[in-house]
Parts: C-alpha cells; structure tokens; sequence
C-alpha cells in the first residue's frame, strides 16, 4: 500500500509532527491549539520588549549626535515600524503565520524566503549577545560574578525556559509584566519629581560634538534605532496565536493586535527616550559616570542609590535587569530556533529537532558575547538595520500595495510546498537591490555625503523596487497552483481559518484544513489522499507534490 510505503519513508515528517505539536516551528497555528484570549496573546507579545537594549540604544545615539537629533531619529524610525508592522502584524493575527510563512507567499517563494529567515535568525542571536551582555554586567556588578561566567549564566539559564514553547512563554511574560513595569518606571517619575531641572538639561544636551539638529544627524540616529525593525517578526511569533475574531471578540482583538503588534514600538521609542534621560542626567551629575552612562545597569543603580539605601538600590538593579533578559531572550532564544530548523529543514528535507538549533542560536550569541560586541552595539546595529529594513518593507509593501492597491499578488496568503513556486522575484528583487544599495551607501562607496541616509535608500527602494517587478512580471511567479485538490472550505464563516480536520496519509495524524493539500499520491482504492504542509517539506522524493497548474 501507497500509505505504507510513504511512511518509511519519511520519518522525518512524524518526527517533525510530534515536535511541533507545541512550538508549530514549520507551520500554521492550528485552531485547536489557540485557546488564549487576546489580552493573553498581546501580554505575551509585549513582554519580548521587555529588553534594555533600547536604554543603551537611546544613549549612544544621544551621546553621539544630541538629544534633538536623537528625538528626531527616535520619532522616524517610529512611523516606519508602524506603518511597516501593521499589514504584517495584521496577517499574522488572521491567518495564523509566523513571518517567514507570510514572507513565502508575499513575493519570496518557497525556497526565497530562506534568506529572510537567515536575517531574522542574526536578529535574534545578535540582541540575545546584547542582552546577554546587559545581564552579566547586572551580574558582574550585584554579585561579582566575573564578565565571561555571567555571559554563560545568561545564556544556560534561558535553555530550559524555551524547551515547551507557547505555554511557558505565556505564562512567565504574563507574570512577569507587572513588576518588570514597576522597577523601569520608577527612576524615570523620581527624577521628574526631585530633579525637575533635568528636563532643561535632557532638551539642551548637544551630545559629544555638539553640533546641533541636523538631517544626517537624525538619519544616523534612526539608523541605529531601525535596526529594531525586526522586532515585527519576534511579535509575529506570538500574535500567531489569537483567537478566531468573531462579532464578539472583535474589538478586543484589534485593540491588542494593534498593541503588541505595530504598537510595540511606541513602548520601544519611550525606553529609547527615558534611557538618553537617564544617561544626560547621569552625564550632567556624576563626572565619575561619564564612562558608563550608556549602561542600564548603571543608569538604573545611580537613580535607584537615590531613592533607597545603596543595598536595596543594588538589589532592585540586579532584579531589574534579570527580569528583563530573561523576558527578552527567552523570545530570542525561541525566534531564533524556529527560524534555524525552518530553513534547514526546506533545505534538506530533513528534521533534526527545534532543539538542536536552539543550542546553536546560543551558542552564536555567546561567541559574541565573549567577544564583547557590546563595544561596538552601534557599528552592528547601524549595519543591520539596512538588511532588517529591505526585507519587512518588501514583505510590507507586497502585502499593502500589491495585494490591496494593485491586486496582483494574492490576497490569502499561501506557504504550502506544492502551491508556491520555489523562487519568487518580485520579493528577491526588492530585498536584493534595497540590501544592496543601502550597506553600499552605509560604507560610504556613494560618497560620505550619502552615508546617513542608508536607512531611506533601504526604504525607498523597497518600496519601489517591489510594486515594479510585479507588475514587470504580471505576478505570475506567486502561485504555482490555484487549487489544492480539497473541496473543503479553507475559512469559517467569519474568514477565519477552518478548524475542520483531515488525515494525513503520510503521518497518520489529523491536521486542519489550512495546514493540508491533496496528495498527488492516490490512496490503494484511487482516492484522493491528503498531505499536511509540514509532512510534504520533508517529503524528500517529491512524490506527494502535486503538479505545476498552466
């Protein structure tokens, strides 16, 4: 028998079942699975922001071009990220796809998207070295624990909090929020309160050239902060798992995928700001800080000294500052394992476990750490910020203008082997040229005039390169099939979509609809067989690929 045969020979596929019955690495998000409320699923989300990197963000770019360059750049990488983050955040929510299964179908292709996901799996191993690196200074400061030990107690202690996935994600971000808030709020309302003249000095500050507003100042500062753009993608790990939205639940729906999607960057921009607040205040009152005013560890230590006794100060500043790693880095940490196994599995059509990657994603990050990239935090960002922007811009505009406004790109979205096409140029093109042209432009080969503005080269040509080589090829490189071979609906009657459920022929286990398509494999009686999307990326011999649609 047909159904005998394909299941020896693809082990991998099973194995690949049975592990992502938690996490969902190489797939939809079943209905079954989704039973968290959408206040659950955004708290969830937000707690991944919980990292201090953006107090050290807002302090190197204030330091280097002023405060008014700093608020500028801070306020344009803010609308970017909405305006990028919303279709994005608003497909994942709907439909139920991390990033890169949106990235598949929003001009990439199957096989494309591959090296979105190597972008986003650097993003998450370099912010885990960042924050990795934030915690052992924590570490070194409240308990003496030598740097190069305190980046590998960052790094082991976040291993077994990401073995189980969504379940214990949710709940530690859930009851972690609370007092993560309280210690990062208080400092800042304190110097508002006893130190009311900081405000005069924060808006003064002229950073260390004081040259004053400038374009290539605020372009250099946004630069920086653009390297966050990404984020989208680690929120999209979250907001996958929203309920259906029904009449009932649907203005709560919006409300928090709004927040913990496009949203998360205002709670982003206000640490950006509070943290050069903290750093011109430290700057302008302790000489002996000038050194480590970009250091959250410091910043939050020297105002919590001024609140409490020096021993409680301490101990606020540890606590603080290992909440937020681990709040942060457990969403690093499980990002980067399911973009690693996503793309080595499509390669290799092999499974090896989400865990054999979750060690490599930390065992990058801690490499990085020793090697103290935390000297360097804004050369690294600086430069990543161009690949960052080319891809979520692409994605963004494929999804706002060629689905919506030119109507060529699909509206559903499709990430099944089988209905894509392997390579899509639409999006290869707009990621491509714009990734291109910006790290020249960053390095300065168009001259050093043109080297602040990389940032709005990796935009623009995003965003005009996308449109014009869909409407260059017709859009006909996005499908490489219409019909899936299965006669049941693939939405509910509110267009959310289908619980409904079906065999698997390959894995014997029952998947839902949006996650199956027929199998060109008929059954022992010539019946129609079906084949879940993550048993047909393991299928190594392609004999369950349906054939190309004329």
């Amino acid at each position: 028998m047909v159904e005998v045969d394909t299941r020896s020979k693809n082990s991998d596929g099973i194995a690949a079942a049975k592990e992502t019955l938690e996490d969902y690495t190489l797939r939809f998000a079943p209905r079954s699975y989704r039973k968290w409320s959408p206040a659950v699923v955004g708290i969830s989300a937000l707690g991944g922001i919980a990292y201090l990197a953006d107090f050290a963000i807002g302090a190197n770019i204030g330091i280097a071009h002023g405060t008014g360059n700093a608020l500028l750049g801070i306020g344009f990488f803010a609308i970017v990220v909405m305006l990028t983050g919303f279709p994005l955040a608003y497909y994942a929510a709907r439909y139920n796809l991390d990033l890169d299964l949106i990235t598949r179908g929003s001009g990439f292709g199957y096989y494309g998207s591959i090296v979105t996901n190597v972008v986003f799996a650097s993003f998450t191993f370099i912010f885990f070295a960042l924050e990795g690196s934030i915690m052992a200074q924590g570490l070194e400061l409240g308990l003496g624990i030598p740097l190069w030990l305190g980046y590998l107690v960052s790094t082991l202690i976040i291993f077994p909090l990401v073995i189980y996935g969504m379940n214990t994600l949710a709940k530690l971000q859930v009851w972690t929020t609370p007092l993560w808030l309280l210690l990062m709020v208080l400092p800042f309302g304190f110097l508002l309160v006893r130190h009311p003249d900081s405000v005069g000095k924060f808006f003064a500050y002229g950073g260390e050239n004081g040259s004053g507003v400038s374009i290539s100042g605020t372009l250099l500062a946004a630069g920086v902060c653009l390297s966050l753009i990404a984020q989208i993608a680690e929120q999209i790990d979250y907001l996958r798992f929203m309920p259906p939205r029904t009449p009932e639940n649907s203005r709560r729906w919006w409300g928090w995928m709004l927040m913990a999607g496009p949203g998360w960057v205002l709670f982003g921009a206000a640490k950006q700001v509070v943290g050069l607040f903290l750093a011109v205040y430290l700057i302008a009152n302790l000489p002996a800080a000038q050194g480590i005013a970009n250091q959250p560890v410091h910043q939050f230590l020297e105002i919590y000294k001024d609140m409490v006794p020096g021993w409680l100060a301490m101990t606020l500043a540890v606590v603080l500052v290992v909440i937020s790693q681990i709040k942060i880095n457990v969403t690093n940490a499980y990002s980067g394992s399911l973009a690693w196994t996503n793309s080595y599995t499509r390669v290799t059509k092999t499974y090896p476990g989400r865990l054999v990657f979750l060690v490599v994603n930390l065992a990058i990050a801690l490499i990085l750490m020793e090697a103290n990239m935390f000297d360097f935090l804004n050369n690294i960002l600086g430069f990543y910020a161009n690949c960052g922007i080319a891809w979520i811009v692409t994605v963004a505009t494929d999804i706002a203008i060629n689905k919506y406004v030119l109507k060529i790109s699909p509206k559903v979205p499709e990430f099944r082997r089988g209905m894509l096409y392997d390579f899509n140029p639409v999006g290869l093109v707009g990621f491509g040229l714009s990734a291109v042209l910006s790290i020249m432009t960053f390095f300065g080969l168009f001259g050093d005039l043109l080297k602040p503005y990389s940032p709005l080269v990796a935009v623009a040509v995003s965003f005009l390169a996308t449109p014009l080589t869909a409407l260059a090829t017709k859009g006909k490189y996005y499908l490489r099939r219409s019909d899936d071979g299965i006669d049941v609906p693939m939405f509910d009657e509110h267009g959310n979509p289908s619980g409904e459920t079906l065999p698997c022929a390959v894995t014997g286990m029952e998947f839902e609809r949006p996650d199956m398509i027929a199998s060109a494999q008929p059954g022992p009686e010539g019946e129609i067989q079906y084949i879940s999307s993550l048993a047909l990326s393991t299928d190594k011999a392609g004999i369950h690929l349906l054939p190309r649609q004329h």
